[in-house]
């Protein structure tokens, strides 16, 4: 590697698709306005990565393990347990994280449901909302504070976290659990996804006694007076151990720098030794402060080798279902993040660029996939670029493609590619 060489990682998260019949055949990358893609794209190394393994969960954990060059298969141990090291939880041996999500159930029909629940928890109900209709965090807080007091006993802990995402630790627990993670249920019944295992009992309970809690709770009172969509329930998992990751340095020769809203991303740069830069005004959806981000990524990269920024709102655009919110997170993050970014790499002299998703989140199934994901690769040093624009269709067709995605880290900052 060149002495000097600044890296930056360029992250839309679930920001892939697939061809849409209302959008004529195109997905919704290839409908939207993007320049400044589409620049790294024609200038750069443009093809197609498998981030997630095959048999393996289709989350936004395993994803950007593989994009940070982690083999998910050799490191991965679950989801919350990344989240808590993010959340500054520490967990000991045999202490089990979960995910906890505040969510809207219904009953009756996924067109017209009910959020009154009687107080009880029934697999035959719908999931509405896995956000919980996207609370603010001082209404999550009131929420997990209130959750905190009425259900933790001996081993039983809850921890604030952000909007809708927050976490439960079982001390000593039981991490021998199957649940569907609530994202994957929507405008489902929750049957498809009910907890099974030896902690489904416990996990069940807690659950259901949600349920009856937050029925009158003064945020839901509120939250319905303003026609907005009640919490009235958690959703418990992705739950595991804690993992052990070598640190990025040792692997990869870089000092590195994470800019995220989400919890997640915060906890896999505490693992392996990335700092951790926060922004105001960052939320992780769509109203994320974007130049907030840009600005302190390039700022970021006078201190380190390279800065990881990650922006989540492609991805809750592609759970809500909305062509028109998941074309507009794109063009926003376009516009407000990769155009700024790339100008101020200009004064900072030699420069790789790493743009690519996660994952895909297509719009027809509201929910991750598997699919491979476009990814693009800028050197300020090369002008030797692929002509074509950022899209899927285009990375399919230069046949450059990375069966394991992890694989792509190394042939990024060794310049391989």
């Amino acid at each position: 590697m060149s002495k000097g060489t600044r890296y930056i990682v360029l992250l839309g998260d679930g920001m892939a698709d697939r061809p849409l019949a209302e959008l004529g055949g195109r997905t919704p990358l290839m409908a939207a306005r993007t320049p400044n893609m589409d620049h790294i794209a024609s200038e750069g190394v443009l093809g197609m990565v498998r981030t997630i393994p095959e048999g393996m969960a289709l989350g936004s954990d395993v994803a950007n393990l593989a994009v940070l060059g982690y083999d998910p298969k050799k490191v991965y141990t679950g989801r919350s347990p990344i989240e808590a090291a993010g959340m500054g939880v520490d967990l000991g041996p045999g202490d089990v994280a979960f995910r906890c999500n505040l969510v809207t159930l219904g009953k009756g029909n996924a067109l017209d449901p009910d959020t009154d629940l009687d107080g009880e928890l029934s697999p035959e109900f719908i999931m509405v909302d896995f956000a919980g209709g996207h609370p603010s965090n001082e209404e999550a807080a009131e929420i997990v504070s209130f959750l905190s007091d009425e259900l933790e006993e001996e081993g039983i802990e809850f921890h604030p976290g952000v909007s809708y995402r927050h976490l439960m630790v079982w001390r000593n627990g039981q991490e021998k659990l199957v649940v569907d993670p609530p994202h994957d249920l929507t405008d489902r019944k929750i049957a498809q996804g009910w907890p099974r295992g030896a902690a489904a009992e416990k996990i069940l309970d807690l659950m259901a006694r949600s349920v009856g809690l937050l029925a009158d709770h003064p945020v839901n009172v509120r939250r319905v007076a303003d026609g907005k969509q009640p919490v009235n329930a958690i959703w418990l998992w992705g739950q595991g151990l804690k993992p052990g990751m070598k640190n990025f340095k040792d692997v990869y020769g870089l000092e590195g720098a994470m800019i995220t809203a989400v919890d997640l991303l915060r906890g896999l740069a505490v693992s392996i030794g990335f700092k951790v830069v926060d922004v105001p005004g960052a939320t992780g959806y769509l109203d994320t402060n974007y130049e907030g981000k840009a600005s302190a990524a390039v700022e970021a990269l006078e201190d380190v080798d390279i800065v990881y920024l990650h922006v989540e709102a492609p991805d809750e655009a592609g759970h809500s279902g909305s062509v028109t919110d998941k074309i507009k997170a794109i063009e926003d993050f376009d516009s407000r993040v990769v155009g700024p970014v790339l100008r101020g790499l200009k004064e900072l002299g030699s420069h790789r660029v790493l743009l690519m998703p996660d994952h895909a989140t297509p719009l027809e199934i509201k929910t991750h996939s598997g699919d491979p994901v476009p990814f693009a690769i800028y050197d300020s040093e090369i002008s030797n670029g692929s002509g074509r624009t950022y899209d899927e269709a285009c990375a399919a067709s230069t046949g450059v493609h990375i069966e394991n995605g992890h694989e792509l880290m190394g042939k990024f900052v060794r310049k391989e590619l």
